[in-house]
């Protein structure tokens, strides 16, 4: 027996000479004298497949022709349309000559439940790109010693065990170009709303590592919501983190819509991702950003909740490259996980199946680093790096409302606030039905405009009372007449604070809205008719006075005076005392 042997596998037997010309060709590569052991196998089409050690040359039809098609998707990525992809396929079909190198290849040892286990791929990279024989696509999640394993992403019926796995070179990525502004793709880039193909001209992994300190600014810009009790009480800045939790059917999803509707204009592109939802709710909430005119500036990852558990654990990474896409090209971004918890539950039974250890909540130790990896990638980009934010909302459900399960704390411990939502608000008709006490933005004041600064005022000090209040009053009927006017201001307040679906306030009414309440503009009114009484009022004050509201709008000022001039004619309209709210010193 030699002493270093390689085998050939072939459809027929091979002339003693070809045999001879590729032991040659072996000794030149590796200087080694290298005998050849013949393997006859039906299964082959024309050519053969040379193997030493882990290095294998594919001499058939079927890898040619895969070889010829990567040439082509490579060529092909820098065409701007159709015809010029046809071009290039023309040209390379008249130029190109098949390479011959060494390949390694895997095979399957077993497959099922969305996981495949290979062996023979030695230097293979963690979360590179695998291609299986029927053409499907895997993704490296595990290396050990004496195997791999694979997430598929999408149907493992066709892989069968002893097929053969080859190697792409490629980390898991997505494709992206400025042509996916609009567009509905799947966590693997690819267009899932019947509009055709998306032409790219970047590839852009899925992983990324998170901006460095010097690369980063402060956060202090405002990202807007058009919520009144989130832009006053809970601001969010461009480049923040802000959590977005509650109980199953609390509104958590129509605060993030809101959000995304009321960028419009404000060139901020918004992406939101879809992790496990069923077919129908994406559908619909597609629509209404179409009928709003929002698809011109989102961007859908959706992995419905039919999909394998490797497309859900990979779409907020997706969506989060493709912001980074347009981070890295000085836009803002703003970017919605819809929902983590979802995120997490998908990668517990990804992480049971390649039979890792269980822990709190059977889930994996990592799962903590699964989330933070993901949202340090959100930031304000220093100018020297272009200056671009991203900004997250992540979204995370809880169960009872106990914020203190395992999931919760973790994503709260990593973001820069949350808005929680209360079940109890919601059932009692607050819209949004935002817990107070227990939201908060870390980033604060720093990121909301000055005129917003000013009007909210004492606002989260003057709820926190009115609940004191309202407690008390479940126990006694007895109240002095500051308890009262206190509590009557507090329901007014929280009348003022309910909002309707779908309709984001402009900054100026947000202003007006505050500091008409606030100043006591409606305190002789009932409670129930604060917001009707607000409505009647702003349309006379944008007659009136439609220059101050368009200077807090597009500068985010609110002078003494102009401060001075609304609170008159809140005064005039209401036929109040102007000194009783202040218009004096104003």
């Amino acid at each position: 027996m030699p002493k270093y042997t390689a085998t050939l596998r072939c459809r027929i037997q091979p002339y003693t000479d070809q045999v001879e010309r590729l032991e040659s060709f072996l000794a030149q590569t590796y200087g080694k004298d290298i005998r050849i052991l013949v393997q006859l196998d039906s299964s082959l089409d024309q050519g053969f497949v040379l193997q030493y050690g882990s290095d294998t040359y594919d001499w058939t039809t079927d890898h040619l022709q895969r070889q010829f098609q990567k040439a082509l998707d490579q060529e092909g990525a820098e065409a701007a349309d159709g015809l010029a992809y046809l071009a290039k396929a023309k040209e390379l079909l008249v130029n190109w000559q098949p390479q011959v190198k060494a390949e390694e290849l895997g095979q399957v040892i077993t497959v099922g439940d969305g996981i495949a286990h290979i062996k023979g791929l030695e230097h293979v990279a963690y979360q590179e790109i695998l291609i299986f024989a029927d053409g499907s696509r895997g993704m490296v999640v595990d290396i050990q010693v004496e195997q791999i394993s694979a997430i598929i992403f999408g149907d493992d019926t066709g892989i069968e065990e002893g097929s053969t796995v080859y190697r792409s070179g490629r980390e898991a990525g997505i494709p992206l170009s400025d042509d996916v502004l609009g567009r509905v793709i799947d966590p693997l880039g690819q267009p899932i709303d019947g509009r055709g193909p998306i032409m790219a001209s970047h590839y852009y992994p899925v992983e990324f590592s998170a901006p460095s300190i010097q690369d980063r600014a402060p956060v202090s810009r405002p990202l807007e919501t058009g919520i009144l009790a989130i832009d006053a009480m809970f601001p969010i800045g461009k480049g923040q983190r802000e959590l977005i939790i509650g109980d199953r059917q609390t509104g958590k999803t129509a605060i993030a819509i809101d959000t995304i509707l009321n960028q419009k204009g404000k060139n901020v592109i918004c992406i939101y991702v879809a992790i496990g939802q069923r077919t129908s709710s994406v559908a619909r909430l597609v629509d209404k950003l179409q009928k709003q005119g929002a698809m011109g500036y989102t961007i859908v990852v959706a992995a419905f909740a039919g999909d394998p558990a490797a497309l859900q654990y990979i779409a907020p990474y997706s969506g989060t490259s493709v912001a980074e896409y347009f981070m890295k090209h000085g836009r803002d971004v703003l970017i919605v996980y819809d929902d983590l918890s979802k995120h997490a539950v998908a990668y517990r039974s990804i992480s049971l199946l390649l039979e890792r250890f269980p822990g709190r909540e059977a889930y994996p130790g990592d799962i903590f680093y699964l989330h933070s990896r993901l949202l340090e990638r959100s930031a304000q980009l220093s100018l020297d790096q272009g200056g671009g934010s991203l900004t997250a909302l992540p979204i995370v459900e809880t169960q009872s409302g106990d914020i203190s399960a395992y999931i919760p704390t973790n994503v709260i411990s990593i973001t820069d606030g949350q808005i929680f939502l209360e079940t109890s608000l919601f059932h009692a008709g607050q819209r949004p039905a935002i817990n107070v006490g227990l939201s908060v933005s870390r980033v604060g004041g720093a990121a909301q405009a000055p005129a917003m600064k000013q009007a909210a005022g004492s606002l989260r000090l003057l709820l926190a009372q009115y609940r004191e209040i309202e407690v008390f009053t479940q126990f006694s009927g007895d109240l002095d007449q500051a308890s009262k006017a206190q509590l009557l201001m507090g329901q007014g307040i929280m009348q003022v604070l309910r909002q309707n679906h779908d309709a984001p306030l402009a900054r100026s009414s947000e202003v007006v809205l505050l500091l008409v309440s606030l100043k006591g503009c409606l305190k002789h009114f009932d409670p129930s008719l604060w917001r009707s009484e607000i409505a009647k009022f702003l349309p006379e004050l944008y007659k009136q006075e439609p220059m101050i509201l368009e200077k807090i709008d597009q500068t985010g000022l609110l002078s003494p005076q102009d401060r001075s001039r609304i609170l008159e004619l809140a005064a005039a309209f209401w036929q109040l005392d102007p000194q009783e709210i202040g218009c004096d010193h104003a």
